[in-house]
Formats: structure tokens, C-alpha cells, sequence
């Protein structure tokens, strides 16, 4: 019986690849920090652990044909840039030396589209396009991604070790429990969006994400990258779009980043004069300024990649960050 491990299986990404990993004849092998889901239920072995322990990788890595690596840690704190360049860099580096210790058939890194194709100009990247230093510079996020990619890139190049890498867009859809990715539209539902950011995004249903991440450990060829968007769309239509779905007013202003930057500064300091917090940092404003367009023409044409209606993701990103708000309350 084939052996799969996973790491990151607990994440958002993570939940919805095991839903449809079981589906497969194969034993799962979850690496996890803390308790699993699964832990009582047949055809998956649990190993407490943690990427950035070398030791923790080798013992989960040993008798598995395959390993989906989706650790990691998403954060838009600048004060998070150690923590994330360990667990992204050195993380990736323990799973790809524990594949070549043992044999392992296939492994797939899951990077970030924002590796690729993120720019200040609303233009469309593909796989092709350098890495954007210029614009993520700044962002210890997605520098370590692109660090964590291309060291897992060089373990093929180098040591002929079979990775492939994937590249999705921003994760919408339903069961985004501890809100890293569905973390914007949450503030909008919460009425902390009061402006509309004059960048563009591109999103991708979780669920085709898996199902995508799934083709490239089968079809995809070792030591590529495979973004994994769905569409390209401005703020301003995304803004509108939750806005109808959840029955919400739109914020009708367009500021500069300039004049967002201020503005928000202004609200960080009412909100706390009133005992509130005001969740929308710089950094957010920053990225929402630029555009986030990518072309998955590569993955549609050698993965088979495909993606649902984003209309269908939205509604269920809505709904889903609606229960997750009011079970808060409660």
C-alpha cells in the first residue's frame, strides 16, 4: 500500500487535500504539531512533530513513496520574519534531505502565487515572470516562500531530487477555521473595510487548489512550478461582489495608498480611544495596492487544472465566515 505523508495537513489547504486524498486506496501519515482530526479513524498513522526539527521529518519521512508539504505560517507582521524564514526555509530543507535519505518517488512544495506574480502595474504573470524582489521586499512572508521554493528547486537541479513546486492564488471557500486566508473578507463582514483598495487580486477555490495540488504530485513534471489561480478580478469587484452575497453596503471611496496609510493611522487611534481595535495594518494596505493577476494556463494544459464559479466560492466563503463570526459572539 502506498504511504503518503503530509505536512500542514491541519491548515486550510491541508483539511480539504486529506478530504480528498481518503478518497485514494493509499495510508495517510499526518505530520502535525498538535492533535489531529483523524487520530481515531483507520487508514491514517499521526506523527507529533514539527518541520523545523530535522529529526521529527526523518522519522515521519521514512517508508513513504510520496510527501505533499504544506507547513508553514502566514503572517503580515514584520516582527514574524525569523519564525517564518525557519519554518518556510529550513522546514523545506529537513523534508527535502529526508526524501533523499529515504527514497522517496515525488515530493510537492506548496509555495504562494505571490512568489510570481504580484506587480504595481495591472498586468498578468505567468510562471515565467522573475521573482518580484522590488514589490515583496518588504514582506518577510513571501521572501521566505520564494527562499523555500527555490531551495526546494535546487534539490532537483542539484540532487535530482523529483519536487515540484505549485503556486496558488489567494485560498477562498469554506473551512478556513483559524482565518489566515478568508482573513479579508472577514473584516469586510465586520465593517473594518471602509475604503476600496485601488489594487487587483486573484483567488482560487480551496477545493481546486487541492484537487490541483493532487494533479501536480501525479502529472507534474519535476522541478517546475504550476501557478493555481482562478480569476483575475480589481478589488473594487470583489468588494461589490461579498457586498451582494452578504446583503452589506460597499464603501464607495477610492483613496491613494498614500491617503489609506493615513487614514488608517487616524482609525488606529479613534478605535482605541473607544476600547476597540482596528484590524486593518499596513502592510495589508500595501499589498491591496498592488495586483495580484496570474495566468494558469501551464497547470490548466499539462495538470488539467480547473476551477469552479467563483460566484459558487464566494457565496460559500460568505457563509462560512458568517458562522465563524457568530460563534465568536457567542
Amino acid at each position: 500500500m502506498k504511504v503518503i505523508l503530509v505536512t500542514g495537513a491541519t491548515g486550510f489547504l491541508g483539511r480539504h487535500l486529506i478530504q480528498q486524498l481518503r478518497r485514494s486506496d493509499a495510508r495517510l501519515r499526518i505530520l502535525c504539531r498538535s492533535a489531529a482530526p483523524w487520530e481515531q479513524e483507520t487508514g491514517f498513522e499521526i506523527f507529533c512533530g514539527d518541520v523545523v526539527r530535522r529529526d521529527h521529518v526523518r522519522r515521519a519521512a521514512e517508508g513513504v513513496q510520496e510527501i505533499y508539504h504544506l507547513a508553514g505560517m502566514v503572517s503580515r507582521d514584520p516582527r514574524d520574519a525569523e519564525q517564518l524564514f525557519r519554518t518556510h526555509v529550513e522546514g523545506t530543507r529537513h523534508v527535502c534531505d529526508a526524501a533523499l535519505e529515504h527514497g522517496v518517488e515525488k515530493v510537492l512544495v506548496v509555495s504562494s502565487s505571490g512568489t510570481i506574480a504580484v506587480s504595481r502595474e495591472p498586468v498578468v504573470r505567468d510562471e515565467t515572470a522573475g521573482y518580484p524582489y522590488e514589490v515583496i521586499g518588504a514582506w518577510p512572508y513571501y521572501l521566505s516562500k520564494v527562499y523555500e521554493e527555490k531551495l526546494a528547486l535546487e534539490y532537483f537541479a542539484q540532487r535530482r531530487l523529483p519536487v515540484v513546486v505549485v503556486n496558488p492564488s489567494l485560498l477562498l471557500g469554506p473551512g478556513d477555521d483559524r482565518g489566515s486566508s478568508t482573513r479579508d473578507v472577514a473584516l469586510f463582514l465586520e465593517g473594518q473595510i471602509l475604503a476600496v483598495p485601488r489594487g487587483g487580486l486573484s483567488f482560487v477555490d480551496v477545493r481546486d487548489a487541492a484537487a490541483g495540488a493532487i494533479a501536480a504530485m501525479e502529472r507534474g513534471r519535476p522541478g517546475e512550478r504550476y501557478l493555481l489561480g482562478g480569476v483575475n478580478w480589481t478589488f473594487r469587484q470583489m468588494i461589490e461582489e461579498v457586498a451582494r452575497i452578504s446583503g452589506r453596503r460597499a464603501p464607495r471611496l477610492e483613496p491613494s495608498l498614500q491617503a489609506s496609510l493615513r487614514g488608517a493611522r487616524w482609525l488606529h487611534r479613534l478605535y482605541r480611544l473607544a476600547g476597540k481595535s482596528f484590524k486593518l495594518d499596513d502592510a495589508s494596505i500595501q499589498m491591496s495596492a498592488c495586483f495580484w493577476y496570474c495566468d494558469s494556463t501551464k497547470a490548466k494544459n499539462e495538470l488539467g487544472f480547473r476551477t469552479r464559479d467563483p460566484l459558487e466560492t464566494l457565496k460559500d466563503t460568505v457563509e462560512d465566515v458568517l458562522r465563524r463570526l457568530g460563534s465568536q459572539r457567542r
